[in-house]
């Protein structure tokens, strides 16, 4: 027989880059129904070398790729136990953890999340519920996003889901089924020229309003053909890299200019992204800070009312997610959907590892 409620950490590394984040959750399951409280929560920074060896990952040989998962696993196992020691968290069912994304190709039936070795269970010295995208792109799904399932049972007084994070990824109900896929890059993009100006990020996208909009570049980014692709569809830093920043750089302007004319671009694709263009939006993620890029996405969805949540339901809700996640996964109950991801049926991903399963 399964538990009505669940004490998780759950732990999530976004493509941004602003580090690990923990949250401790109490989630509660009653006439079918999950509702959840989020305890303490904090955002474990990277310090320079891990960020250069996680921003330079999709370069690495299979070799160094084995080696960097190895110390990656070390290092969020031992973050994690320092987190619950801290915070001298007691009677925890899981660790519920994404890791990180470092390579996703979906089309060649491969992606990677790193962190996710059975040692981390031993670091923790508790179950870990982890690895939640690989079985998807196996059954011929994107094995993104994964977050829709959450939003489903979670935030269904909503109409849309938004998060704002190194991508845009949105999901709705549609004809009885939660569809869900990324929109476009953001901060993956408005990271990289804040840093070539001395900043880790565009705070409230000051920099970026400074800047003048180019028209051209802004209608070479909509032009791009993943935007005319159907869903379901993923995005993987591999596409900035390869795709976007060679286009952005291949126009002489400022760096102001290339951040205003990208979130312009990021504005207009995820108002076009919407079927409906009216109803109530709930946006999370880091990008929910940059309030240059919320002025321009009201601008073209003129008709959506905009939620931006409490702090820590903004901040942690992919950490929330994932803890929840990895809930079901315990059950043994769906937690990724084929609507979603395009794989050939729902089903319940994620590995999961006993905290004796490995003796190190």
């Amino acid at each position: 027989m399964f538990k009505d409620s669940y004490t998780i950490i759950g732990v999530m590394s976004g493509t941004s880059l602003d580090g690990v984040d923990l949250a401790h959750i109490n989630f509660i399951l009653s006439n079918n129904h999950w509702t959840f409280e989020i305890g303490v929560a904090e955002t474990i920074s990277y310090d320079e070398k891990w960020l250069n060896q996680l921003k330079n990952a999709v370069t690495f040989t299979k070799d160094q790729l084995q080696e960097l998962n190895q110390n990656y696993t070390e290092l969020l196992g031992n973050i994690i136990r320092d987190f619950i020691e801290k915070h001298q968290l007691k009677s925890i069912d899981a660790v519920c953890s994404h890791g990180h994304t470092i390579l996703h190709q979906p089309q060649n039936g491969y992606t990677l999340q790193i962190g996710n070795l059975p040692e981390i269970a031993a670091i923790c010295q508790l179950n870990v519920v982890c690895d939640f995208r690989v079985q998807d792109v196996q059954m011929g799904g994107q094995g993104a996003p994964l977050v829709p399932s959450g939003d489903r049972l979670l935030f269904s007084e909503f109409d849309y889901c938004l998060n704002l994070g190194g991508f845009s990824n949105i999901s709705f109900e549609q004809d009885g089924k939660r569809i869900a896929f990324d929109i476009s890059p953001v901060n993956t993009v408005l990271n990289f020229y804040a840093n070539q100006l001395g900043f880790a990020y565009d705070d409230r996208g000051t920099i970026a309003q400074s800047g003048e909009l180019h028209s051209t570049l802004f209608d070479a980014l909509n032009a791009l053909d993943f935007y005319q692709k159907p869903f379901p569809k993923s995005l993987g830093f591999e596409y900035v890299k390869e795709v976007v920043l060679p286009l952005m750089e291949s126009y002489t302007m400022s760096s102001e200019e290339k951040m205003r004319t990208f979130v312009e671009h990021v504005a207009f694709q995820i108002a076009n992204a919407s079927p409906v263009k009216k109803g109530k939006l709930l946006i999370t993620g880091g990008g929910a800070y940059n309030d240059f890029l919320i002025e321009r996405l009201q601008f073209y969805a003129p008709e959506v009312t905009i939620t931006i949540p409490e702090p820590k339901v903004l901040e942690y809700k992919e950490a929330l997610i994932f803890g929840l996640l990895g809930v079901l996964k315990l059950r043994n109950e769906i937690n990724v959907l084929s609507s979603v991801t395009g794989a050939k049926h729902d089903h319940s991903s994620g590995v999961i590892y006993k905290r004796n399963d490995f003796i190190s």
